[in-house]
């Protein structure tokens, strides 16, 4: 098993959340339509997911702490799971001019809208699905704020995916530690699937054999 890494959460604690509002307000007609991952998701208000998903730069210090964790060569192979938009990957490519870098997402308006330096990187293909890479393929995999958004019957491929085409692995999932912060999550989570405590996840990561290294944010 891997290490229990601190990459994202500065970031995803910068984020001020009003969870009962969000609770309150026609919470689960806004999750049907934020589980499409279409434009009202990334872009649309704020209810629906993002309210405005925008480059600011602010992926970065993340790409930085990666490569130091990895010691990530200038001609680095990175993949992300999950991808988005694409800033993690271009961030990447600002800092590794020598990279190759790969990512896909279930949502083609993100693929569509991603970053133009990296779009022609990105395609659109599913998390759980098989990957068309060769095993090791990549120096880094990462998959970040995505795999709680799978049921656990999809959970299994994926890993074991990021598992085979991976050296190095590196992912994030939401969770809980107590009962404040599941209410906290369950309020807020619109496209989570799978609510589980860092000691289920990290049984979870045993039982489907995934080795990489992992991360837990909390609301």
């Amino acid at each position: 098993m891997g290490k229990l890494l601190n990459i994202i959460t500065s970031l995803h604690q910068k984020t001020k959340r009003d969870y009962l509002a969000r609770m309150v307000n026609n919470k689960a007609e806004c999750a049907k339509i934020a589980r499409k991952f279409g434009r009202d998701f990334w872009d649309g208000d704020r209810k629906y997911g993002y309210g405005g998903y925008k480059y600011n730069g602010h992926w970065e210090p993340v790409a930085r702490k990666l490569i130091e964790e990895y010691k990530l060569p200038d001609n680095a192979r990175i993949l992300d799971v999950g991808c988005g938009k694409g800033f993690l990957l271009y961030e990447f490519k600002k800092l590794l001019p020598g990279a190759s870098v790969k990512g896909f997402d279930i949502s083609g308006y993100a693929v569509e809208n991603a970053k133009e330096e990296v779009r022609d990187s990105l395609f659109i293909h599913k998390v759980q699905d098989e990957y068309p890479f060769k095993d090791k393929e990549f120096d880094l995999v990462v998959s970040i704020t995505t795999l709680h958004n799978l049921c656990v019957h999809e959970l299994k491929p994926a890993l074991q995916e990021i598992e085979r085409v991976g050296k190095n692995k590196y992912i994030s999932m939401e969770g809980y530690r107590n009962e404040e912060e599941l209410f906290n999550l369950q309020c807020w989570a619109l496209t989570c699937e799978s609510f589980f405590r860092p000691e289920e996840w990290v049984w979870l990561f045993d039982e489907f054999g995934y080795s990489g290294d992992y991360e837990f944010i909390y609301f």
